[in-house]
This record gives C-alpha cells, sequence and structure tokens, in this order.
C-alpha cells in the first residue's frame, strides 16, 4: 500500500509594504483584510503582521499607490521551486470562485435613479441625478431606468423621460401617497429583486438617506452617502467618490463583489440635463402589494416647517457668505444688505454657524448644505476643505479676504485681499448708485 501525494499548492507568499510608496490613502488596506492582519500606525501607515496574513492580495488589490507587495518566505520560495523543477501545473487557492462571482453579477444589469416627490413635486436633486445616470448607462451601454412611486404620480414618469429616462417603473397607489419607509422600502425593495439594476442612485436628502440606507440593508449590499462624483471602471464597477476623514481627502469606493451598487448625492453637486420636450420613454406599471394595515406608521396631519423668512440658500443664484472673519453676529448686517440689492441671501461657514452668528440652515460645506449659485461671494472665509466641497462648483466664486494666502483664493475666480468691512460696503454703494442711474439694475451690474 503506497501513499498518495497530495499535489503540491503554489504558494501565495505575505504581504509587505514597499518603502516610501504609502500615501496615507485611509486604511483602506486595513479594512480589507479579512484577518485583521493590518495594522495603522498613528503617521497613518500600514504595519502588515506577517504571522497572520494568508495571501489573499486583497490589500494589494485595494492600493491605489501600488504600496503593497506580495512576497515569499525560503520554504515558499523552495517549493514553487520544485513545482516548476517538476513542470506540473500548480495549484492556487483562491479567496472567492472568479467564475461564480462573475455569473452572479453578470445578472444585474441598468442604471436606477429614485425620482423622490412630495405632493407630486419632485426633489430637483431626482433631475440632476437623472443627467449623471444618463452618462453611466451610456458608458455601460444599459437602460436609464427612473423609479416613480405615489399615487397620481404617472405624469412624472413623462417628466422623467424629459431629462434622460428611457423608462420609469411606476407604483402608484393610495398607500404611497406619503412617504413611509416601510412602505416604500417594500416597493422599491421589490422591483430590485425582480429586475436586478447593477447601479441605484437617490438623493441625499432627508427621506433619500432614509430609504437608501433601508433598502441597501434589506438587499444586502453596500451603499455610499454623500457622492460628489461617480464614473465606470473597466469592470464595470462604480466608482464612488467621497470626501473622507473629514473632508481632508477624496476617497474613491468601489463594491466589487455585490449588486446593486448604491449611491446617494447631495443636491446641486451635479449639474442637470438639459430638459428635452416629449422624448419617448416606456412606462412599466407594477403592482406592489403593500396594505395599509401593515404599515406602522400613520400621516395625520403634515405640517410645514418653512416659515414666513425661510430662506433656501441651496437654491438661490446669489449666494453672499461670511466666515470667521466676520468678528461677530451684528456684522453680518452688511452682508445682508450687499444680498438684498443683489436679490440673493446670506450664507455662512460652518465656524460661523457654531460661533451662533447664523441659523445653521444657512450653513454651506459638507456638513451644510451644497450650493451651485451663479455667484458666490466668500467673504472672510479661510477656504477649509470642508467648505470648499459645499460651493466650489459655484458658476462664478469672489472671494474677500485680508489674508492673500488664504486657501479661498485657490478656488475663486476672482480674490480681494483687503479689509472686508471696507469693500462689501463700497460694493454695495456702488450698486445702490447703479440702480439709481439705470431702470435695468440687473443689466447695469453684469456690465459694471
Amino acid at each position: 500500500m503506497t501513499e498518495s501525494k497530495k499535489p503540491l499548492k503554489k504558494p501565495r507568499g505575505r504581504a509587505r509594504l514597499i518603502d516610501g510608496r504609502c500615501i496615507a490613502c485611509g486604511a483602506r488596506c486595513e479594512s480589507s483584510c479579512p484577518v485583521n492582519a493590518i495594522e495603522m500606525t498613528a503617521s497613518g501607515e500600514p504595519v502588515v503582521l506577517t504571522d497572520k496574513c494568508i495571501g489573499c492580495v486583497k490589500c494589494v488589490k485595494v492600493c491605489p499607490a501600488q504600496a503593497i507587495e506580495m512576497f515569499l518566505s525560503p520554504d515558499e520560495q523552495k517549493i514553487l521551486n520544485e513545482l516548476m523543477a517538476q513542470g506540473a501545473p500548480a495549484v492556487e487557492e483562491v479567496d472567492e470562485d472568479a467564475a461564480i462571482l462573475a455569473k452572479k453579477l453578470s445578472a444585474y444589469c441598468g442604471v436606477w435613479v429614485f425620482v423622490e416627490q412630495t405632493e407630486g413635486e419632485v426633489a430637483k436633486v431626482s433631475w440632476e441625478l437623472m443627467g449623471k445616470g444618463r452618462e453611466l448607462a451610456d458608458t455601460l451601454g444599459v437602460n436609464l431606468s427612473a423609479i416613480v412611486v405615489g399615487e397620481h404620480v404617472e405624469a412624472l414618469c413623462y417628466e422623467a423621460f424629459s431629462y434622460g429616462a428611457d423608462q420609469a417603473y411606476l407604483i402608484d397607489a393610495p398607500v404611497f401617497r406619503h412617504y413611509r419607509t416601510d412602505a416604500y422600502l417594500k416597493a422599491v425593495c421589490q422591483l430590485i429583486d425582480a429586475h436586478k439594476p447593477e447601479i441605484v442612485l437617490m438623493g441625499a436628502t432627508g427621506l433619500g438617506r432614509d430609504l437608501a440606507g433601508a433598502v441597501a440593508t434589506v438587499v444586502g449590499t453596500g451603499l455610499t452617502a454623500d457622492c460628489t462624483g461617480l464614473g465606470i471602471d473597466d469592470k464595470r464597477n462604480l466608482m464612488q467618490t467621497r470626501p473622507a476623514f473629514g473632508g481632508n481627502i477624496m476617497a474613491t469606493i468601489m463594491c466589487d463583489k455585490f449588486r446593486p451598487q448604491m449611491a446617494t448625492v447631495r443636491p446641486h453637486v451635479m449639474p442637470a440635463s438639459e430638459r428635452m420636450e416629449n422624448r419617448p420613454g416606456t412606462i412599466i406599471p407594477v403592482s406592489c402589494q403593500v396594505r395599509e394595515e401593515d404599515i406602522l406608521t400613520k400621516v395625520l396631519e403634515i405640517i410645514s416647517d418653512r416659515k414666513n423668512d425661510h430662506v433656501d440658500v441651496a437654491g438661490a443664484e446669489f449666494i453672499i457668505s461670511g466666515g470667521r472673519g466676520m468678528m461677530g453676529k451684528e456684522n453680518f448686517a452688511l452682508l445682508q444688505e450687499l444680498a438684498d440689492e443683489l436679490g440673493g441671501v446670506v450664507g455662512a461657514s460652518r465656524s460661523a454657524v457654531d460661533a451662533g452668528w447664523m441659523p445653521q440652515e444657512r450653513q454651506v460645506g459638507q456638513t451644510g448644505k451644497t450650493v451651485r449659485p451663479k455667484i458666490y461671494i466668500a467673504c472672510g472665509i479661510s477656504g477649509a476643505i470642508q467648505h470648499l466641497v459645499g460651493m466650489q462648483d459655484s458658476d462664478l466664486i469672489i472671494a474677500i479676504n485680508r489674508d492673500k494666502d488664504a486657501p479661498i483664493f485657490e478656488v475663486a475666480h476672482y480674490g480681494i485681499v483687503g479689509d472686508l468691512f471696507q469693500v462689501v460696503p463700497a460694493i454695495t454703494s456702488r450698486l445702490k448708485s447703479l440702480k439709481r442711474l439705470s431702470p435695468s439694475p440687473g443689466q447695469m451690474c453684469i456690465n459694471a
């Protein structure tokens, strides 16, 4: 009786850091390791615990700087040499069968945009996402679909076609008149289970954030929130870019083993596509058996939180924002006077809001609102990255700051180095004089 020898398995080696290459991208390698074999130093560099490493290569694949490599121990090198000498094919262990994964992912196809509506009024971010969705769908060579849920909302399907959708899944019933998580969750999950989209996009609004998180949890996939950029890589993965580490870096996140890929995008981050009247599309009615008695939440009354003096900073075309350089709450009256002359609104940086000088609803930035006005005037704002991500896509940026090295000047189209308490009143005075001279102040302002 002879003992059969097991075939030698090709060694995969262990991971190690290449000196001088790490860019401290945000611990992507640490989070990718399935056995916690990577620890981070205080400076943000990884340390590979060789005795724990199983050679799965996941850290190597996720590293954007190619700062991690695989190496063989002397014993592993000996096995590899023996295999090469035998000329026999080596059996390589893999962490997941690539063929099975590819087959699983190939069952998903199409880009979907959830059309958020309240009482039939669509949130503008839905049309902004439709433009980006059209771009992604064209890159993938698939259809762009709208998800329309509500009561008496069929007209919104035609509106979605005018913004680029090829088709619209319509769930129209009285139980969906008002947004409630349970009802909308069942409706969207039913659609995903039946039609298997590869990408689902929602607005990062109160409603969108609530629904997207619930849907991702139920269908068992990943969700990237508050994205500022979306693209497609060469493997059909959705590249989801968002600020990380307090806005100090921009991280690109991919969900490469699960579908659908889900992302939320804040309003005014992406431009809406041009509206095309009478653009054709297909409405796909879907029946969702959700009963009113099964929904735990009941809508008794809708009370609007919009007071008469409510200001929508996100929707303004002219914004004059103040930061720590305003020195105090009373000084924002200077900005309000200028805003009144321009027909705009007053915004604020986080530091001004934290100081109690302006209400939180006026805050512009990563933790406030994202804006895309025609003109954005930054007064006494240094330009921290957290603020820049919320206003850098404005059509025209004017910065006023006494510090010539302030980061705000790097994104500003026009910069004024000077005392804002002199500059702002001078601009306001000039606008007033132009209005007195011309019956068309808007035209005079532009010419000036």
